[in-house]
């Protein structure tokens, strides 16, 4: 992208941002998967958000970066867009030195000698046989279901639950009008008197709001747990719809509830960035065990880009046909999600992946058996139970 402007050809543009979404794609679950797995019991919930931080973090730097005074300019946009290259080069440097998920090493690889070395690795010291022993608790507790894809998730029982949660918490993060608000919120600057050159400097300063919460979240997530900050962060989102729009309405006759607009915007951002967006890259981690994880980040990626689409192609033809009442279909959605985080997700924050499963279990009505017989062979894990015993 860089180079596109030199060698006059806008097709490098075109084809970078092809490779950009497949990079976006593979990663965005990828990720939160991969920190997921490797992190403590403890910190899952931190390290689970980390993804959304730097995500906004990105974000935030690249309203920086394009600010007209520094590279969002007409000589300045190729350096801009090259840019996307320096994390990148950063990131391929020292992947290599990163271990392998122990769980995926032990359960999938059946190599628990180097799942134990990776775990020393991360942990910093020898002993991680507690963490080894709830590895292999786990494979049992799945062996009977072996590797499954995403044909068999869907038609597979006892993850019914699980796949309907990831499903609407991934659908109602984008449905709940996210991108919306951020695409009416130049002209609600503009409606409150910001001056069109200015409005750029109000979306960054929207964007520490986001970065704030955003870390806010990532520290409180292991003592608030997932779903309070889950039910607030919808409750603010949709508190500030209704009122955005009652203040798009009536700030014709009320010039003064245009600031209020740029207020509503502020608590949505600031609400969305509490639960929707970085807690449910958590729950969907926890919720499946290893076997069924990679099918069930396929489908909450194609979920997340799909709605992300969506809104996106839709909102602005529903925006010009009922106006500000566009807002009220968003905080129904953020209503509706809610109320599902709160009579469906259990608080997964301090439980282990099996007894999470065993939660879902119950509303999937079936039974997961608890572990028959202690293990206490310290080599390769060897189920000492039949498949029927370990079914789910």
């Amino acid at each position: 992208m860089g180079v596109s402007k030199v060698a006059k050809a806008f097709e490098l543009i075109i084809f970078s941002r092809v490779l950009l979404g497949v990079c976006a794609g593979i990663s965005y679950s990828a990720l939160p998967m991969y920190l997921g797995e490797l992190a403590p019991k403890n910190l899952r919930g931190a390290l689970g958000t980390m993804t959304e931080v730097f995500v906004i973090v990105g974000v935030f730097l690249a309203q920086i970066f394009s600010l007209q005074a520094v590279l969002g300019n007409p000589t300045g946009w190729p350096l801009l867009l090259a840019l996307t290259g320096v994390p990148t080069l950063f990131q391929l440097l020292s992947l290599p030195f990163y271990p392998e998920s122990p769980r995926y090493t032990l359960i999938q690889r059946r190599d628990e000698e180097t799942a134990r070395q990776a775990l020393r690795k991360l942990r910093g010291w020898k002993d991680v046989e507690d963490e080894i022993e709830e590895m292999r608790v786990e494979d049992q507790a799945e062996r009977a279901e072996g590797r499954l894809s995403v044909l068999n998730l869907f038609t597979f029982r006892p993850l019914l639950w699980q796949l309907v949660s990831i499903i609407v918490l991934m659908a109602g993060q984008q449905l709940s009008g996210v991108n919306a608000v951020n695409y009416y919120a130049d002209m609600i600057y503009l409606s409150a008197g910001v001056e069109a050159a200015h409005s750029q400097y109000v979306t960054v300063g929207a964007g520490v709001v986001n970065i704030v919460m955003t870390v806010i979240s990532a520290g409180t997530v292991e003592r608030l747990g997932r779903r309070r900050l889950l039910l607030v962060g919808y409750g603010i989102c949709g508190s500030a719809c209704l009122v955005l729009t009652l203040a798009l309405l009536f700030q014709g006759t009320v010039p003064e509830l245009s600031y209020l607009g740029i207020i509503c915007v502020f608590a949505y951002i600031a609400g969305h960035s509490t639960g929707p967006s970085p807690v449910p890259s958590v729950v969907r981690t926890e919720i499946f065990l290893q076997s069924s994880r990679p099918a069930a980040f396929m489908v909450d990626g194609a979920v997340h880009w799909l709605t992300n689409f969506i809104v996106g192609f839709v909102f602005p033809s529903v925006q010009e046909v009922i106006g500000a009442y566009s807002f009220v279909i968003f905080a129904g959605i953020c209503l509706l999600t809610a109320v599902y985080i709160y009579v469906v997700i259990p608080e997964t924050k301090g439980r282990t992946f099996v007894e999470i499963n065993r939660i879902f279990a119950k509303r999937n009505r079936v039974e997961i058996p608890e572990k028959k017989e202690e293990i206490t062979d310290a080599g390769p894990c060897v189920s000492s139970l039949t498949a029927q015993e370990t079914s789910f």
